[in-house]
């Protein structure tokens, strides 16, 4: 018995060692420093002074507004297209190689793509030429600066994931459900509504949530397509231990900003759990 467990122990011990070096010890410390005043005091007054505070509840309110936001566009965009790469095209190749163009950006860091979107989203860009072209508008629009603008950028980046996810779902349904609700007598929109999309809802949550914590918790894009007039939670936490060096409050806010998401998250879940009748 000692035999067949020594193995599975020496396999756990490197996976939990990271998770513990990397996750709980950096987490515990910043827990600490939140508890703390600078001469390691136990204190509560940063969560106080948060809390207390009406222009840290707006930052949280944007910050979440951006987020969800982000997430609806990219469930409303990725459903659909996850649906075209695993149900319309049949060819492999082809959908190999759309998947590696939606895969590819990914490989590119964060900074060089935003700097790419600000290019774009100035008045005189690409963005703003080809609406004017097709006479969507008839000046330019201003993007930069804007939640709008943010949000394009957050979109772009962070789309694969339910794209990704949705189609791992959808995949995974056979055929053989389909033509079985076929000769069931139910209609292809019955179908979709009643046995496919609940299947294929799990990866959609996962994705949906994948998103939300990413675009909580994003800070490149923000702050440069924001042009330094719209603040983010992300963009507090960065300036308290950049610039002002207050480790203690930064803290503060980097655990009030993982308690507010987390909350957010798993009332989401809670409310996208089937009903027992």
């Amino acid at each position: 018995m000692r035999g067949t467990l020594r193995p599975v122990l020496l396999l756990c011990i490197l996976p939990a060692g990271f998770f513990i070096a990397f996750f709980l010890a950096p987490m515990a410390v910043v827990l600490i420093a939140s508890l703390t005043t600078p001469k390691g005091l136990p204190t509560l007054s940063h969560y106080v002074r948060i809390l207390a505070d009406a222009y840290h509840w707006n930052v949280l309110w944007v910050t979440f507004r951006i987020s969800i936001l982000t997430t609806l566009a990219c469930v409303l965009i990725g459903y659909p297209l996850a649906w075209y790469l695993v149900r319309v095209i049949q060819w492999r190749p082809w959908r190999r190689a759309r998947l590696i163009l939606l895969v590819v950006p990914m490989f590119t860091s964060n900074i060089v793509r935003s700097f790419g979107w600000m290019v774009l989203l100035v008045r005189n860009g690409l963005v703003n030429d080809g609406l004017i072209a097709v006479g969507l508008i008839e000046r330019p629009m201003r993007f930069l600066g804007t939640e709008l603008g943010i949000l394009i950028g957050l979109i772009y980046t962070l789309l694969p994931f339910i794209v990704l996810t949705v189609g791992n779902a959808l995949a995974k349904v056979g055929e053989a459900v389909e033509l079985a609700s076929a000769d069931l007598g139910a209609t292809p929109a019955d179908t979709f509504w009643r046995i496919i999309f609940p299947l294929s809802l799990p990866g959609l949550m996962s994705g949906a949530v994948m998103v939300f914590m990413l675009a909580a918790s994003a800070y490149v894009t923000p702050a440069l397509l924001s042009g330094g007039q719209i603040t983010v939670f992300s963009m507090l936490i960065f300036q308290q231990y950049s610039s002002v060096f207050d480790f203690n409050y930064g803290g503060a806010l980097s655990m009030t900003m993982l308690v507010m998401t987390l909350a957010l998250v798993t009332i989401a879940g809670r409310l996208s759990e089937p009903r027992r009748t």
